[in-house]
């Protein structure tokens, strides 16, 4: 029985690839350098949003069309996520749409400026697609975030692929998720102790097939990042024990937002985790009396 959950944890962190999704907020006038970086260095999913408060999503369509241009990457080996920001969440003097329009121009507005700066050069307006969109928050009122929801499904399955919600409670993600007919795929949420790690809410996730994506997973986890699983395991695998905590935290179930600027940490968190999941391989047990250490600390049992 022990050799048999060795393997299946092993083969879970294995089978997670590529291992980050490249989060591009908060890179201003450096998204495009970045984002042509990651690519090159081998990340293959990309977030961003319509908010160019915290966002340039233009920046990162340049660089996404840049790096087909340079055969990088086609665009059918990229998965491209973005996001619908309400008013509440925007600049007010530089949004992509009135925000005294109703609700429904505004999601249309900005998923058609979404379409329009993320498309690859070979499509047109009317055939660019996107691989996800996520409400980045919910509505002030539960009903407002169904009728946004209702609004986004419309856009499924030949301009959006799938649909997601970001900052989101289980309650809310529930309610989405009964009254809807394009049923949620991804959960965007900051991964830290002040939500207890989402523990229920991650639970209903993997019991619907709904990928967790974690943000915030290094800066909002100081005590983990110094916690013993980390650095056994960081010891154990030779690499820095911000590597060891996201191969711990993908191991959970989740896909890890990665925002890194610098060039040569892009290459070594791809390595790292790559490192870590051979030795995972060679050493079952060792890693399984880690991984249910380290689960311990963000899911104990009560």
């Amino acid at each position: 029985m022990m050799a048999s959950a060795s393997h299946g944890t092993a083969s879970r962190l294995h089978d997670i690839e590529p291992a980050f999704i490249y989060g591009t907020a908060w890179k201003k006038d450096q998204t495009n350098r970045l984002v042509e970086e990651a690519l090159v260095a081998g990340f293959r999913r990309v977030d961003t949003a319509a908010q160019p408060r915290h966002y340039q999503e233009a920046q990162v369509g340049e660089a996404l069309r840049q790096a087909y241009r340079d055969g990088v990457v086609k665009r059918e080996d990229v998965y491209v996520q973005t996001k619908y920001t309400t008013p509440a969440g925007q600049d007010v003097n530089n949004m992509p749409y009135d925000p005294s329009a109703p609700l429904e121009t505004q999601i249309h507005t900005s998923i058609a400026s979404s379409l329009r700066n993320l498309r690859s050069e070979e499509e047109s307006e009317e055939d660019a697609y996107l691989d996800c969109l996520l409400l980045h928050s919910p509505l002030p009122t539960v009903e407002q975030t169904l009728q946004a929801w209702t609004l986004l499904e419309s856009y499924v399955p030949n301009r959006i692929r799938s649909l997601g919600i970001s900052n989101v409670t289980l309650p809310i993600l529930q309610a989405i998720y009964q009254n809807s007919t394009v049923k949620p795929s991804v959960v965007q949420n900051r991964f830290y102790p002040q939500t207890r790690y989402d523990v229920p809410l991650r639970r209903f996730c993997g019991e619907h097939g709904i990928t967790y994506q974690s943000f915030w997973t290094l800066t909002g986890n100081p005590a983990l990042l110094k916690s013993k699983p980390v650095g056994t395991l960081a010891q154990a695998t030779g690499v820095d024990p911000s590597l060891a905590l996201y191969a711990l935290v993908m191991e959970l179930g989740i896909v890890v937002l990665n925002g890194t600027t610098s060039s040569a940490h892009m290459q070594e968190d791809l390595e790292g985790i790559r490192k870590v999941r051979q030795w995972a391989q060679s050493y079952p047990q060792e890693w399984t009396g880690i991984s249910h250490a380290f689960r311990s600390l963000v899911e104990p049992v009560i």
